[in-house]
């Protein structure tokens, strides 16, 4: 109810994980996503072969990714060097807020996975295939509302402001 704090229990339990990779267009706010029970480099060339198949052939492809190794295997290298058309772009460590797609991911917890009660991975994975379907059926494209120099405006005050903390 408004103004009650929400209540969760303890005993969270988990039945089971799933991995969803999501390619964000940022023109568009389309999703292509993949469900895959593990994160290795084999699922990650099946998603990619995906996204190869779904975007017009016409068009270049630059994925914003993460540094995780799965990413970065000489399997997927020689995949890419066979897909010149694709082009990797890797986020620095601890700087996800760049990469659109993370805010989507927030999006997708926020209204599906963080308040769902999933009873095994098969229901929670039918979840994400409607929530994403859901998503699609009117996607929205993000909007960054600050220019680069007020971020880094507000970056620069916030340093100043911890640069005296403890003193």
């Amino acid at each position: 109810m408004p103004g009650m704090p929400e209540r969760r229990t303890h005993d969270y339990v988990r039945n089971g994980l799933t991995t969803l990779f999501a390619a964000f267009d940022v023109a568009t706010g389309e999703v292509i996503s993949a469900l895959h029970r593990r994160h290795r480099a084999s699922e990650f060339k099946k998603f990619l072969i995906r996204i190869d198949k779904e975007v017009p052939a016409h068009l270049e492809v630059h994925l914003i990714c993460d540094n995780y190794g799965t990413h970065k295997t000489p399997a997927i290298r020689t995949w890419l060097s066979k897909h010149p058309r694709f082009h990797m772009h890797f986020t620095p460590t601890g700087s996800s807020w760049i990469n659109q797609v993370e805010r989507w991911f927030g999006f997708l917890a926020d209204q599906m996975i963080r308040r769902g009660a999933h009873k095994n991975v098969q229901a929670l994975e039918a979840d994400i295939r409607r929530w994403v379907k859901n998503w699609n059926e009117d996607p929205k494209p993000f909007i960054w509302t600050k220019s680069a120099e007020e971020i880094l405006d507000s970056l620069a005050r916030f340093c100043r402001r911890i640069s005296g903390a403890g003193h």
